[in-house]
């Protein structure tokens, strides 16, 4: 039995797993315990985290396995600014200190930061190096039910990999394909996030929310799609990409883009971050979502003939992109598809140590179990009850214990049914950028209002992003057109028909509000614009809280569905702490907060809080 860590760190999303025996033990990201969203900083706390799961100490480890492999990516650096030369001076001299005095002695980093979490015999350490595309490989193979499959990865760039086509059969992973830096599907994507006035390795999602807002239709989508492909990238037969380094900064510069010449190109300047959104901007993004959306399948078409196999497993951030998935999986080209629910940076620590776990020890894997070895990605904190009633003293927050929980989700149910806005705090805090049911924010999808209201009042973010819903598994294929359960919110599907309303006859023309306005289901607050939800299937036997709320919502309204936001606001992270829940509670417009069988009610807090304030004024008068 192999005891093994394994981490990502540096980059960006900090993450440590633990594994015993190919079981998976506990998963965290550092963000959650330091509130630094995507924090690069080595993962102490989520380290920490892991081995009080595990009931372990350093030295009990057989190995700690790192993501990336420096010396490859230093290699990378090194060799992409001689390419340029003489461009890139100022990013090469600020970069090649970093590296030098840093980066490039990952190993001593990494035993520092080892010494943070407790003591350890350094001579015991076994520190090993994965690449950081079979990192992302080994999450989705491993942590899949299937003997063997095709493998895609694909991200914005590891060492020298930008995406892979792999296989996996048992305990082994080949990686049969790659796809070099600087042409980067990832990057692509990120560029295109960057110009529309997005955070670069967070704001990706919002193009992908954004994209429907196009007019699907219009001469400038088409446009669009045309300057792209003619001036910026390539698109092969087979999936592989050749990007025009005339038209970007990454490779040796500050910047993603080459702002003059994209304005020449699409006849607009770069968004300025937070500044209105015109539907110039929605038909751009409308027209890379298209671009990677046919990029990603034929990737995986590229894959289905490398590998013959019958089953895909998928990573790296571009796997995230769940409109893309929506339409590979409908395309049906594998029987089944995983995607690893942590695709992202994060996930890669969980990857490390797999691959470490099954192709450096020769342990023997399991596979085709029924069970899930992600554990509905429920691998963070719990906390307990008396741990509760502290933050309550520390707090002075005012809380309602309902010993029966049937009758809790019951009270709730009711609430949601008012149109009130829960925050659900539940066990095991998730792995990976999801809430699936227990940091959540939940209420009714039938609100016409309701989308707005979270998004302006509780999430402070832009008015046009979507929410997913929640449904019971067993009711799913009532509302969506899918089949089988989506457990992890990775993929979209379309509402049934049975539930649309008809649009106006106008509407594609409508101003990006007045759009937002019309009602397009009778679930219009998960229902996108262009009728799809990122849809979570709930298994009474993978979260049974969280179904029992649903259920107790479904008693109460006639469905079982309800909208689930991850339970933060924009530029935070998801909550980890029930201090956290509290705060982020308590700083917005939420009308109730759940922590275990603790029920909190936002007016007697306030009535509370001034009551206290007006015996205290009275007291000094």
């Amino acid at each position: 039995m192999k005891i093994i860590l394994g981490i990502s760190a540096f980059y960006h999303d900090g993450a440590a797993a633990v594994i015993s025996d190919g079981n998976l033990i506990a998963a965290a990201q550092e963000e959650r315990f330091t509130r630094i969203k995507h924090t690069s900083d080595f993962p102490v706390n989520a380290i920490t985290y892991c081995l009080k799961e595990a009931g372990l100490n350093i030295d009990d480890l057989d190995a700690v396995v790192f993501y990336d492999k420096p010396f490859l990516k230093f290699e990378r650096l090194l060799q992409t600014y001689y390419t340029f030369a003489p461009r890139g001076i100022f990013s090469f001299l600020k970069a090649i200190p970093i590296w030098l005095g840093d980066k490039l002695f990952l190993k001593r980093r990494i035993i520092d930061g080892l010494k943070q979490v407790g003591p350890m015999d350094k001579k015991k350490i076994k520190l090993l190096f994965s690449e950081h595309h079979l990192s992302h490989g080994a999450s989705a193979f491993y942590c899949s039910r299937f003997k063997e499959a095709a493998i895609l990865t694909i991200d914005g760039v590891g060492e020298w990999s930008t995406a892979t086509i792999g296989f996996g059969k048992k305990e082994k992973i080949e990686i049969l394909k790659e796809l070099h830096f600087p042409h980067s599907v990832g990057l692509l994507y990120s560029a295109f996030t960057y110009y529309l006035g997005f955070k670069v390795n967070s704001g990706e999602y919002k193009v992908m929310g954004l994209a429907p807002y196009g007019q699907e239709d219009s001469k400038e989508v088409a446009d669009f799609i045309s300057k792209i492909k003619s001036n910026i990238v390539s698109v092969k037969p087979d999936g592989s990409i050749w990007l025009n380094q005339a038209f970007f900064s990454y490779p040796t510069g500050l910047k993603m883009t080459k702002n003059s010449k994209w304005e020449k190109l699409f006849g607009f300047a770069r968004r300025v971050p937070e500044s209105e959104l015109r539907q110039q901007h929605c038909n751009l993004a409308m027209a890379i979502q298209k671009i990677t959306e046919e990029i990603v399948l034929k990737m995986a078409v590229e894959t289905k003939k490398v590998t013959g196999a019958e089953y895909l497993c998928m990573a790296g951030g571009v796997a995230l992109n769940c409109v893309a998935n929506g339409k590979l999986l409908a395309a049906n080209i594998f029987k089944d598809i995983f995607i690893q629910p942590a695709a992202g940076d994060a996930g890669g620590a969980l990857g490390a140590a797999m691959a470490a776990q099954y192709m450096y020890f020769n342990e023997t894997r399991k596979y085709g179990l029924e069970t899930d070895i992600m554990q509905g990605c429920l691998l963070g904190p719990e906390y307990t009850e008396k741990e509760v009633l502290q933050m309550n003293r520390k707090t002075k927050a005012i809380a309602k214990k309902i010993e029966d929980f049937d009758i809790l989700c019951k009270h709730i149910a009711s609430k949601l049914a008012d149109g009130k806005i829960i925050g659900w705090f539940q066990g095991r805090m998730e792995y990976g950028p999801r809430a699936l049911g227990n940091r959540s924010i939940l209420a009714d999808p039938s609100q016409q209002k309701m989308q707005q209201k979270l998004n302006l009042k509780i999430k402070n973010r832009e008015s046009f992003r979507p929410f997913a819903p929640s449904v019971l598994e067993e009711d799913s294929n009532l509302y969506f057109e899918n089949e089988g359960p989506l457990p992890y919110m990775l993929f979209t599907t379309n509402i049934k028909d049975d539930f649309k309303k008809t649009l106006p006859i106008d509407y594609h023309e409508l101003p990006l509000k007045e759009r937002l306005a019309v009602v397009r289901s009778d679930f219009p607050a998960i229902t996108h614009i262009d009728f799809s939800a990122r849809t979570q299937t709930v298994a009474k036997s993978s979260n049974p809280r969280y179904w029992k709320l649903i259920n107790a919502y479904k008693e109460k309204s006639g469905h079982g569905i309800l909208i689930n936001t991850s339970f933060n606001v924009r530029g935070a992270p998801i909550v980890c702490s029930p201090l956290d829940a509290y705060q982020c509670f308590m700083a917005t417009a939420m009308d109730y907060l759940v922590i275990g069988d603790f029920v909190y009610d936002k007016k007697e807090q306030l009535d509370w809080q001034l009551k206290e304030k007006w015996q205290l004024n009275n007291s000094l008068d």
